[in-house]
């Protein structure tokens, strides 16, 4: 008896500690959310690395023609894109794959391997624009397609800018990606193609030089945040 009441003064004399509950978090938990997360990240700067090339592209192309401003030459929209297979060759008949002309823009005469006079003052005028482009220069190159198999002569290539990419081209294939305005011919116009490769820009036909040159200045600008020359070495 005296235990038993021992143990019922205990009891009731003593007050009772608080339940508490604890939480543990399982082992690697944290780890494997923060893993998530930067995988989340990581895919995230993948896909704005993919897109920013495109944005970059509508960009350029809405601020070079905003409401109320015209430009010189015709802005060609949906762009047409440079094909993969296109078969280009130098005039030594090397072949030259189409991704070795992207990273630059190409400012695109098309002239047969005879090169009239109409052919010399276009490739004069091309060499003129790109030099007008000053210190922006070495970000454009200049593009010479030749859709015939005539051989050209040795003073007209030493008059072109060192550098010119000088490529025949089968015409067939060519006109899957250039076109000229209706009613003309492709030799009639210079066409501007993007480091993308996209072709994105044709002049009237025997452009003026000085009015093509505003719309060549207004293009890079433009451009001039996300483009920079990357070509290291040339044809």
């Amino acid at each position: 008896m005296s235990g038993s009441s021992s143990f019922a003064r205990a009891s009731h004399g003593t007050s009772p500690e608080p339940l508490t509950l604890t939480v543990h978090g399982l082992p690697g938990a944290v780890p494997m959310a923060r893993t998530r997360w930067g995988g989340r990240f990581t895919l995230l700067l993948v896909l704005l690395a993919c897109a920013a090339p495109v944005v970059a592209s509508y960009f350029t192309y809405y601020v070079l023609r905003p409401q109320g401003r015209s430009n010189y030459a015709e802005l060609i929209q949906p762009s047409r894109g440079l094909p993969a297979d296109l078969p280009l060759q130098t005039l030594d008949g090397r072949a030259v794959t189409p991704a070795a002309l992207k990273r630059q823009w190409l400012l695109t005469v098309v002239a047969g391997g005879a090169c009239d006079a109409a052919c010399e003052r276009m490739l004069f005028e091309q060499r003129q624009l790109r030099e007008m482009l000053g210190r922006e220069r070495d970000r454009v190159d200049n593009l010479w397609l030749v859709p015939d198999d005539a051989p050209v002569r040795p003073e007209v290539l030493q008059a072109l800018t060192p550098g010119t990419w000088v490529l025949r081209v089968p015409p067939q294939a060519l006109a899957q990606w250039l076109q000229p305005a209706p009613g003309h011919a492709l030799s009639e116009h210079m066409y501007v193609v993007d480091p993308m490769g996209e072709w994105m820009m044709r002049t009237p036909p025997q452009p003026e030089p000085k009015r093509f040159h505003k719309d060549l200045e207004r293009l890079l600008r433009a451009s001039a945040f996300w483009d920079r020359p990357g070509r290291e070495v040339g044809p």
